[in-house]
């Protein structure tokens, strides 16, 4: 035995000793390494043979290398810093992670105790249970909102009759009191409906000169006017300061009805913060005032504008995506939002069947700003939407002093029909715009579109109506509608194709004739 201990201990000891020659021989590396003293004598026994380049050398190698030691120090600093993070990422995970088992067990105890409330609940107002499931007992009339039985139409139930629930409770606010002004106050005006489309833009250049202190370019006013008869949305862009949002706001004072004005905010996600929603603890509806115009502009016969004030702030094909949907449909009696899923004996009267019907006598006016704070348009909207550019302010000018009008919606649409058939396209600028397409399909790989072309024709008679020339109608389309989705190409590869476009477009129209678009496509090889 006390021969197996001495070996024992021998053995552990020449063991240790390996360890401690291997701290030893670290440590002596380290102090060899570190040593400066002895770099310092080994420098001074060469340097005296030194001649000027071995002297420069010599300092370039010192600096190289003690570069090296301190690069190596601060990766070492580095990793050990990443290390420590990483860890501690792990350690909160882990703590999350716990937070969350224990609050889905909160969670599953809740639900437990929630059941059990209901159950008791039930039992109380005569319902039977089983298996989890509710049964209605056959003797109960109807279920109050306190879980009473009720007594009839004196109390404050509700009761299903023909899909109508029967109630006392009004969560329709705002939306009512409409309903009682246009039914009890409300006095149609004596609509001026003698007026033309070019009275109408001149009149309105002035009015805004004489009582806003506003000054449009009567090519943009005519503009904003062949944009209401092409589509229902349109979006002013430009630089700030142009006077985006005070053109749809000026046109309503002109109008006698005030433009409602809706801020979009960054966070708009969906439709509930244009058209507000339904909420099932106050059993209420979060109007709005969108929601409101909309509604009180089915009563009248007025030209009514709502203002999506920095509209692209926001996704517009979130919050706007369903209106853009219905806007498109082409028979206006489908014009159709839902608004609630069931239907309430107390809902306002021209929500029938918890639907709102879209008039036709409204516009939806955005204006857009392209800086780092907002998002860029995608196509689907700008191929609903007729966009106006305002990149310069309106130059100050003496106008008569001129008094708002009061033209009806039934007369304005009148006067965009009446272009229509007085002021259509010309079968050979038609022709050249056919052409123009296959041109740029060919070339480009970029089409005009069904929809982009209708809205060519709607909106060139208008304009022309309104007092502007049928070329400059069609350049202003062709530079806002069609030639913008050029951005979206690789423009870098396209220059001679865009050079080629517009000899291609002065030798078909005429020789400066698309100021607009060929102003636009120059700038388009400028930047790329």
């Amino acid at each position: 035995m006390n021969a197996f201990l001495r070996w024992f201990f021998v053995f552990i000891s020449e063991m240790l000793k390996g360890f401690k020659e291997i701290v030893s021989g670290i440590s002596q590396g380290f102090m060899q390494i570190f040593n400066i003293k002895n770099y310092i004598k080994i420098f001074k026994s060469y340097s005296t043979q030194f001649s000027a380049v071995s002297w420069v050398l010599a300092i370039i190698a010192i600096i190289i290398v003690v570069a090296i030691w301190v690069l190596l120090f601060f990766l070492i600093i580095f990793a050990i810093r990443k290390y420590i993070r990483f860890r501690h990422s792990i350690v909160s995970n882990e703590d999350l992670l716990e937070e969350i088992s224990l609050l889905q067990r909160r969670v599953m105890k809740m639900a437990k105790e929630k059941d059990e409330i209901m159950a008791m609940k039930v039992a109380q107002i005569g319902l039977a249970t089983g298996n989890g499931n509710f049964a209605l007992d056959t003797n109960a009339a109807y279920i109050s909102d306190s879980g009473a039985e009720g007594e009839g139409e004196e109390g404050e139930g509700k009761i299903a009759e023909e899909g109508v629930i029967m109630t006392n409770e009004r969560r329709f606010t705002k939306l009512l009191d409409v309903d009682n002004f246009y039914k009890h106050s409300y006095t149609p005006p004596q609509y001026d409906d003698s007026i033309t489309l070019e009275q109408f833009c001149d009149n309105f250049r002035n009015f805004a000169c004489s009582k806003m202190n506003l000054y449009y370019e009567i090519n943009t006013v005519r503009l904003f006017v062949a944009g209401m008869a092409s589509t229902k949305l349109i979006i002013l862009q430009g630089i700030s300061g142009t006077g985006k949002t005070s053109l749809p706001y000026s046109f309503g004072k002109y109008l006698g009805v005030d433009t409602t004005i809706a801020s979009v905010q960054p966070s708009w996600r969906d439709r509930t913060e244009l058209f507000g929603y339904f909420n099932e603890f106050t059993k209420n509806y979060n109007e709005t005032e969108f929601l409101k115009r909309v509604y009180a502009a089915g009563y009248n016969d007025d030209i009514n504008f709502v203002l999506l004030d920095e509209m692209n702030i926001a996704r517009i094909e979130y919050y706007f995506a369903e209106m853009l949907s219905i806007l498109e449909m082409p028979n206006a009696d489908e014009w159709e939002l839902d608004i609630v899923s069931n239907v309430w004996s107390t809902d306002p009267e021209k929500i029938p069947r918890g639907k709102l019907h879209i008039p036709q006598n409204i516009w939806y006016v955005g204006t857009a700003n392209n800086d780092d704070s907002t998002y860029a348009i995608s196509d689907k909207v700008y191929d609903r939407a007729q966009p106006i550019n305002l990149d310069a302010k309106g130059v100050q000018f003496e106008a008569p002093a001129t008094e708002h009008v009061t033209v009806s919606f039934s007369h304005l649409n009148a006067l965009f029909e009446e272009a229509f058939e007085k002021y259509p396209i010309s079968q050979e600028n038609l022709k050249k715009i056919h052409q123009l397409d296959l041109w740029v399909i060919e070339k480009l790989r970029v089409a005009f579109g069904n929809r982009i072309i209708k809205q060519m024709s709607l909106f060139v008679p208008v304009y022309v109506a309104c007092g502007g020339d049928e070329l400059d109608g069609i350049d202003y389309v062709l530079a806002t509608k069609i030639f913008r989705k050029f951005e979206s190409l690789n423009l870098a590869m396209l220059r001679d194709e865009l050079k080629e476009l517009i000899v291609y477009m002065n030798k078909s129209f005429g020789k400066g004739k698309m100021k607009e678009s060929i102003e636009y496509l120059e700038r388009l090889r400028k930047l790329f």
